[in-house]
């Protein structure tokens, strides 16, 4: 899915204050006259009956991430000229892989770097899940002190850049602020950078494309982790 559809598709779930306002936009009169209960006709949406629809999950994720997105574009240009504050600040990180992400912060925030992370590891109810996160897009959207304070896993999820669960099969993409997701194309799944519209090449027997490096890191806490940290040259 484009950005721009993606952004406009947000814009609209923003404007739904709850679940049940989301699935009677898609109940129409007819429907209410025929079944006489606005409660069987939402269930009917909810089902699938009326056409793909969000669950209550996806459907109380993707706000959240609008509306912190839109929170972060509004405040982007007053912030812009004040000091980067990062959340992994005065933190004792004991963890490689939060002192990985603390090492990144700043570039990321900055925008002097773009980092894909790449995750494999179980969620909280034991299934196997794996992602490829936009870290500078998580950095925009979500507050990372509960992340840097231990508090708080970083996982990948179903608004990430991609992502699937072993168990159950879900697979869902999304491009991001930062890049846009490429199926389809002979060397694999590719992010292009939409700020210099190079490409990031996660495919381990490939170089990981212009200006961008792999990093294959050891962690305790989850079973696979890979940066690919892309560098925004400057003019």
């Amino acid at each position: 899915m484009e950005y721009g559809t993606l952004a406009r598709f947000h814009v609209s779930l923003t404007k739904f204050k709850t679940y049940q306002e989301y699935l009677d936009s898609k109940v129409t009169p007819e429907d209410l006259f025929y079944l006489k209960s606005r409660e069987l006709a939402r269930k009917l949406v909810e089902l699938g009956h009326k056409g793909t629809v969000l669950s209550r999950e996806e459907f109380e994720e993707r706000k959240a991430a609008a509306q912190a997105a839109e929170t972060a574009t509004s405040s982007a240009f007053s912030n812009r000229s004040r000091p980067v504050t990062l959340a992994s600040a005065g933190k004792e990180l004991k963890d490689n892989f939060l002192k990985a992400l603390a090492e990144r912060e700043e570039a990321n925030r900055s925008g002097k770097m773009t980092s894909v992370i790449f995750i494999r590891d179980h969620n909280t109810l034991g299934q196997e899940v794996s992602g490829y996160i936009d870290y500078a897009h998580r950095l925009k959207t979500q507050d990372f002190e509960p992340y840097f304070s231990g508090k708080k896993r970083f996982m990948p999820g179903r608004s990430d850049l991609c992502y699937y669960n072993w168990k159950t099969q879900v697979s869902t993409s999304n491009s991001s602020l930062n890049f846009e997701v490429i199926y389809g194309d002979p060397n694999g799944l590719l992010f292009k950078s939409k700020r210099d519209k190079k490409i990031l090449n996660v495919d381990p027997l490939s170089g990981p494309g212009e200006d961008t490096s792999r990093t294959f890191l050891r962690s305790d806490r989850y079973v696979h982790v890979v940066f690919y940290d892309h560098n925004i040259r400057t003019i």
